[in-house]
């Protein structure tokens, strides 16, 4: 297959990882044509990121690449942690039989970008990836961005309209503009290795914390598909790196850990890493034509699973404004929230990694100490184990954005609060029972509580009318802060799937206005 690339393009994706593909799926859906360069010849290799949340698996599904995943995946509500051979702390995450997607599903990274490359590939032309080629040089002008791209067939230029620099934690695009990561970087190092044993456990996240078979170390392990152990240990202070991730010094560490938890079956390894913990962002996302996405923009620790979580959430965010922008519905201007947006959401999933990290692996004598407090006072108090609690990756809420509408009037609570991740909600129609967020993913949402909701094909926008017999559990009308199921509303979704306004009423004046108001309308 020839490597010859277009001489221009309207979005240039740089990496072609799970975040890199997940975009170029959503742009392609928007029928934006994309160009993704990335430097390996195919998927990445071991299990890296692992753990998909809830939210990464509404936005996967609206590329339709959520079928396979939740098929492949190992779905789990909660984990188990222990304190040497004692276990501290039982946690379950908010989960219910209603709900379309268990809290969390395990898969190794690789598959995640298979699934959304398939997705992209099964909208047509619009979404092409090029392998074995990198991203060399980056020049800003002021009507694109010219980028040199080093292919199998020689140096090549590609004049794209937009460049998303998806290119991973060591981003040549950063590198190229001259800007640098900001914040905490941990001296605390954990060996990663993948193993491939057959076990009957339940899929939980598991951890222990000075185990027998570890003593002084910190070890997490979580079952993947294909009978694959997921397993990462902290490694002393004084341990050489490269030597810890010799097979001869790992392999031990590992048969000693399965042997003290009954894990008895035959077992292999498949891949053997190593990392450590970072809590480092951009101070923005957007310079000129240029954004940046998952690890190129953010690197939080793993303890929360909030690095491709919180990417695949850059992703979700950013396509939907650039399609607008680039079909001309609305000002470029748009595009500034997606930096505004998702700094702040970074900054929170920051601030909640850092606690995790200082927790998981003690940076100092002090943390160490209050640790080994709350560990020993765990045991017999049930209070303290919500310190251990690892405060998994949920979706964060765009306090103060731009495009928020001001809210009038009382509500019952803030669940849809404007900036808010729209709530889920079971319903019942005429074909079976469905779920609210199957309707976000493309283009904006009305959702007409307590009477006909208004005519909005005008602005593009589909009208979704909530009456009590669709919603027959009263979830959405809960949710959603109504004072009755009969009460009369109008709920404003973005194309993320966010809440951008909420008015109590049918009259649609205010929805306009604020579209006008916020930026969203050329």
């Amino acid at each position: 297959m020839t490597s010859r690339l277009p001489s221009s393009v309207p979005v240039l994706i740089a990496g072609g990882g799970p975040v890199g593909l997940t975009l170029s799926a959503l742009l392609a859906r928007e029928g934006m044509a994309n160009l993704v360069i990335e430097a390996d010849e195919g998927y990445c290799s071991g299990s890296r990121a692992i753990c998909m949340s809830r939210r990464s698996q509404e936005i996967l599904g609206w590329v339709g690449a959520d079928a396979p995943l939740v098929a492949k995946g190992l779905s789990w509500v909660g984990g188990r942690s222990h304190w040497r051979d004692t276990e501290v702390l039982h946690f379950e995450m908010p989960s219910e039989p209603t709900q379309r997607f268990a809290p969390m599903v395990n898969i190794q990274q690789f598959y995640v970008e298979a699934f959304a490359h398939r997705a992209a590939q099964a909208m047509g032309d619009a979404s092409r990836v090029q392998w074995s080629s990198r991203v060399v040089a980056v020049r800003p002008q002021p009507d694109g961005v010219l980028v040199d791209v080093d292919t199998p067939e020689g140096r090549q230029t590609v004049r794209a309209g937009f460049v998303v620099a998806c290119d991973g934690g060591r981003s040549t695009v950063r590198d190229q503009l001259g800007l640098q990561l900001q914040g905490t970087q941990y001296d605390g190092k954990y060996v990663i290795v993948d193993v491939v044993q057959k076990t009957r456990r339940a899929v939980e996240r598991l951890a222990w914390f000075d185990p027998p078979s570890n003593p002084g170390s910190t070890i997490l392990m979580h079952r993947q598909p294909d009978d694959v152990w997921r397993i990462d240990y902290q490694i002393r202070d004084d341990e050489d790196p490269v030597e810890a991730v010799k097979p001869e010094n790992v392999l031990p560490r590992v048969q000693s850990h399965l042997a003290m938890i009954g894990e008895d079956e035959p077992w292999e390894p498949l891949w053997i890493s190593i990392y450590n913990a970072k809590c480092l962002t951009l101070p923005s996302y957007r310079h000129g034509r240029v954004f940046f996405a998952g690890d190129a923009a953010h690197l939080v620790p793993i303890f929360g699973v909030r690095g491709l979580n919180s990417g695949l959430d850059d992703a979700g965010n950013l396509a939907w404004k650039l399609a607008r922008v680039l079909r001309g519905e609305s000002p470029d201007a748009l595009l500034d929230s997606y930096s505004t947006e998702r700094v702040h959401a970074a900054r929170e999933n920051i601030d909640y990694g850092a606690k995790s990290t200082e927790f998981m692996a003690p940076p100092n004598f002090a943390y160490r100490l209050m640790r080994e407090a709350t560990l020993r006072l765990s045991v017999n108090d049930a209070q303290v184990r919500s310190l251990i609690n690892p405060r998994q990756s949920s979706p964060v809420t765009y306090v103060g954005s731009a495009l928020n509408a001001a809210q009038a009037g009382l509500w019952v609570n803030d669940l849809a609060a404007p900036g808010a991740p729209a709530p889920e909600a079971l319903l019942q129609g005429v074909e079976g029972h469905s779920h609210l967020s199957q309707r976000f993913g493309r283009g904006f949402v009305c959702l007409a509580f307590g009477g006909a909701g208004p005519d909005l094909r005008d602005l593009g926008m589909a009208t979704l009318e909530l009456p009590p017999d669709i919603d027959t559990l009263g979830q959405a009308w809960q949710r959603y802060g109504l004072r009755g199921a009969d009460e009369a509303v109008l709920v404003l979704v973005r194309p993320d799937g966010y809440v951008m306004g909420r008015w109590h009423g049918l009259d649609p004046a205010p929805l306009r206005a604020v579209l006008k108001d916020t930026g969203v309308l050329a």
